[in-house]
């Protein structure tokens, strides 16, 4: 007789999860995913490599993921490398022509290391930025009628190399640069441009990959995290002052992007392991999901 409390019982357990993901896997087969990432997973190089894999394997059981990186915190350290000194007007980092060439090195070094962690696992991927094919048309952005230099506000995405990208089974890996109407660079900020994109391409997930665990009823209380909120949910949150500081532009980013298309917009901590695993292909999920209020809630269905 087997012994079920032995190896047996673990490789039943990976049968289980496996079948567990089995619906999500037939659900979204085939659809687009636009994973913003970021945060304290681009750091680390083991986490690093567990988002790669987890890009690889959505890849591979059917779904069509895109990659939209930032660089900041990396932008920081090569800025002070050349003994200029970062300079932030409303939390907006203010980018001259020589910080820009900067943000483009530093933005571009981060784009081909991902496509060669890609390439090591044997998925396809080619590194571009928003400047290719005119992806990204920006305007000069302002903060609070100052100016912060050469950062853009996105008016017009043109995905068409993307979708040529995908049709060729290449996943592609972005960089938030885009060019204005008389063809100067310009920065921009990749949460924009993840929303931006995914909203393009008509994506059915978008993916912020952060430091941060989701939306909480109560911030206090960690056993409060809201696995699945809605539209309306969540502007009344912000409403009633559930939801403060740096996340209600992350969350206006989310509804922002479920009004224009996207089914459904996750917020993960990146700095857990295989977070998108978690909640892609698990019943419970461990971040929070920002859904159309039409949308039906999984635990509905």
């Amino acid at each position: 007789m087997l012994d079920l409390n032995g190896n047996m019982k673990k490789w039943l357990d990976k049968a289980e999860v496996l079948i567990e993901a089995l619906p999500y896997i037939q659900r979204f087969n085939g659809k687009i995913i636009v994973v913003k990432y970021g945060g304290s997973a681009m750091l680390d190089e083991n986490l690093k490599s567990q988002v790669i894999q987890d890009v690889a394997l959505l890849k591979l059981v059917g779904f069509k993921p895109i990659i939209v990186h930032g660089g900041g915190k990396e932008i920081s350290k090569w800025v002070n490398k050349t003994g200029m000194k970062p300079e932030f007007v409303n939390g907006f980092r203010k980018t001259d022509k020589d910080t820009m060439e900067i943000v483009e090195m530093v933005l571009n070094k981060v784009n081909k290391s991902l496509v060669q962690l890609m390439e090591q696992i044997g998925v396809k991927a080619i590194g571009i930025s928003g400047k290719d094919a005119s992806l990204l048309k920006v305007e000069k952005k302002y903060s609070e009628g100052k100016d912060i230099g050469f950062v853009g506000d996105i008016k017009e995405t043109n995905p068409e190399v993307i979708y040529d990208l995908l049709e060729k089974d290449f996943l592609p890996i972005i960089c938030p640069v885009g060019m204005d109407g008389e063809y100067d660079t310009y920065n921009i900020n990749a949460d924009d441009a993840a929303c931006a994109i995914a909203e393009s391409v008509n994506a059915e997930k978008l993916v912020f990959l952060s430091d941060i665990e989701g939306v909480y009823q109560d911030p206090d209380d960690p056993d409060s995290l809201i696995s699945e909120l809605k539209i309306s949910e969540a502007k009344k949150m912000i409403d009633d002052g559930s939801i403060t500081g740096g996340m209600i532009p992350k969350i206006n980013n989310c509804i922002e992007a479920t009004n224009n298309g996207v089914s459904r917009v996750h917020i993960l901590d990146g700095r857990i392991p295989h977070c998108m695993l978690l909640e892609f292909f698990t019943n419970r999920g461990i971040g929070t999901a920002i859904l159309r209020d039409e949308e039906k809630k999984f635990n509905e269905n």
